[in-house]
């Protein structure tokens, strides 16, 4: 269960190339959903109230999108580009649920490449460990020359 330290990766505009995929897995637990309430005072019920939860259709608490989501900011900051990252733009589309204590694996995939403006573009996505979608999204990433 317990999350293991990324290495943080100091990858170049011209190291990086289209097709090229990035990831890693994450444990997402009760107390990191409460840690995000708390740090974020989004105390809604769906993700903070297990008796109103599971009166829901989702059967009990859930995990905040933005939770889940805010692992692209791990992705592009620590595995690509890593150090010379520069977040410009990411999109969100939330597909579907993840209640706490789920193991997701969070992908990267580089869909472009800007030359004349050292950007990259990256299809993101992250999957619950039965293989479905729970955040997909594209990201705009400056690499930055130091």
């Amino acid at each position: 269960k317990k999350n293991k330290k990324l290495q943080l990766n100091d990858l170049n505009f011209d190291e990086i190339k289209v097709g090229d995929s990035f990831s890693f897995d994450k444990f997402i637990d009760n107390a990191m959903v409460d840690s995000f309430a708390e740090l974020t005072h989004d105390y809604n019920p769906l993700h903070t109230d297990h008796n109103y939860a599971k009166n829901t259709e989702f059967g009990g608490r859930i995990a905040h999108g933005m939770l889940i989501g805010s692992f692209f900011s791990t992705l592009v900051g620590m595995l690509c580009p890593g150090k010379k990252c520069l977040y410009l733009s990411q999109d969100l589309s939330f597909k579907n649920p993840l209640r706490p204590d789920s193991r997701v694996t969070v992908m990267g995939v580089i869909t472009n490449k800007s030359d004349a403006i050292k950007v990259i573009e990256i299809e993101t996505i992250i999957k619950n460990n039965k293989g479905s979608v729970i955040v997909s999204g594209n990201a705009k990433v400056k690499v930055r020359e130091k």
